[in-house]
């Protein structure tokens, strides 16, 4: 439910905005809080690469897991944040990486503003968008209460959704389920991409768990996930036909509609066991 009234100082992410609420034949003045989101630009080396639409939260992680997922490092000791700017205009991150690195980002570069909505809006090529991730390994292996155990517990730990109404969460699971990360944004790449930040920050091998997000499965989403090594995704609402050839070529087990009722699996099914494909069915 979202929050009406003056309480406390809103959490980060979130923007108290006077507002007007109608409920049948009443009006109200009153307060809400609202999702912040404002323009994030990225620049490696003194260039610019990218400007994102995002919730001016875990920037620290968005700039590592952005840099990860999109493969311009291939580990986090090879890029350092050097700054974080913000102005009227929006938010700054400069960032260095090796200049051989540096020297194949212009073919990528991307010319149009990425809106919350939209990872891979303005890549400047198909090559640059249909790039294949590194083939995941065979393990783990999850079982399927495992992922209805995460489910239910990402329920309770969505802070800034539950006072705003307006956030993707994506979290990563332990293989029994527990929930040990969550990252919020008002678009779900973003989501992703501070997950996979604040894996790589805290020393958590991907592959040792799996992620799940709060919205649908695009391409984007399983490359993300494949290029991390996070060995199953599973969504709340369904894959791409483009999503699932990725995952299938990867080795990613993809989950759609992960629900509490069950889910369905597009990929690579034998990563679940414990009865996941009677449940799937």
């Amino acid at each position: 439910m979202k929050r009406s009234g003056r309480q406390q100082e809103p959490p980060q992410g979130a923007v108290e905005k006077r507002v007007q609420r109608h409920r049948g034949s009443r009006i109200d003045d009153t307060r809400d809080l609202v999702a912040a989101e404002m323009p994030v630009a990225l620049a490696y080396n003194g260039a610019p690469f990218a400007v994102m639409m995002a919730t001016p939260g875990d920037l620290e992680d968005f700039a590592l897991g952005f840099s990860l997922s999109e493969g311009i490092v291939p580990c986090a000791a090879q890029l350092k944040i050097l700054a974080i700017d913000t102005s009227l205009e929006g938010i700054s991150i400069d960032m260095s990486i090796p200049e051989s690195l540096a020297a194949g980002l212009e073919a990528r570069r991307r010319n149009l503003q990425g809106r919350s909505g939209c990872g891979i809006c303005g890549t400047a090529s198909i090559e640059a968008v249909l790039r294949p991730p590194p083939a995941l390994e065979a393990d783990p292996a999850i079982a399927a209460i495992s992922l209805d155990r995460a489910l239910r517990e990402l329920q309770a730990q969505q802070p800034l959704n539950a006072l705003t109404g307006a956030t993707h969460a994506a979290a990563w699971a332990q293989a029994d389920g527990r929930i040990a990360l969550v990252r919020e944004d008002v678009g779900r790449h973003n989501a992703l991409d501070k997950l996979i930040g604040a894996l790589s920050r805290a020393g958590i091998e991907p592959s040792s768990g799996f992620a799940v997000v709060t919205s649908r499965a695009s391409y984007e989403m399983a490359m993300k996930a494949a290029q991390a090594g996070i060995p199953l995704l599973a969504a709340i609402s369904a894959p791409t036909t483009l999503a699932i050839a990725l995952a299938d070529s990867a080795g990613l087990t993809l989950v759609g509609f992960a629900r509490d009722d069950g889910f369905v699996v597009y990929s690579h099914p034998q990563r679940l066991h414990d009865g996941a494909s009677e449940a799937a069915a």
